[in-house]
């Protein structure tokens, strides 16, 4: 049996990845203020609804927090619309500092599918977290120009070629890894 806790952090983080369409069609019908009300609503029930905490959420609750602040203070819908700028800044420092302080995020996923991936994989799983920093700052980029065009550009960079930009590049990647993997066997 789904528990509540279970079902409540799933329905929030659906409603964060559908964020621009709700934000869309919420700006249409609402004011700001009130749709960045809801929005925090969201974050508080996703932090009460209890489960693992981790620091990836804690730095995603910063980035909605200050945009849903921002709007909450100054009623502009630009706060809700910067967003998505401010959580691929919060991906991109996150990438960046895993560089930095190994082990890369990268390897760190790819421990949790095979904890013992041999050494000669790091430098690989390294360079694979610096194209993700490179997605991260152009996509980012983007998003940042599409705050300033009509709402229906933010929507459509935002709610769907951005997500297609990140299943294309997830998925290459795997595939990529599979050929280097086999080559490494044969």
């Amino acid at each position: 049996m789904i528990s509540f806790s279970l079902l409540t952090r799933t329905a929030v983080g659906l409603a964060f990845i559908l964020y621009p369409l709700l934000v869309y069609l919420g700006l249409r019908s609402f004011e700001p203020r009130l749709i960045s009300f809801m929005l925090v609503v969201l974050i508080g029930i996703r932090f009460v609804s209890g489960g693992k905490t981790e620091k990836t959420l804690i730095y995603w609750a910063v980035a909605a927090s200050l945009s849903v602040g921002f709007t909450l203070l100054t009623g502009s819908r630009y706060g809700l619309l910067f967003y998505p700028v401010l959580i691929n800044i919060t991906f991109l420092c996150l990438f960046l500092a895993s560089l930095l302080n190994p082990p890369s995020i990268i390897e760190k996923l790819a421990r949790l599918k095979d904890p013992d991936i041999p050494h000669s994989a790091i430098p690989y799983t390294r360079k694979v977290t610096i194209v993700w920093c490179y997605f991260f700052f152009i996509n980012g980029a983007i998003a940042f120009i599409t705050v300033y065009l009509n709402e229906y550009w933010w929507l459509l960079y935002n709610g769907l070629i951005s997500y297609l930009l990140i299943a294309l590049l997830v998925t290459g990647e795997m595939l990529f890894r599979r050929k280097i993997i086999e080559r490494r066997h044969d």
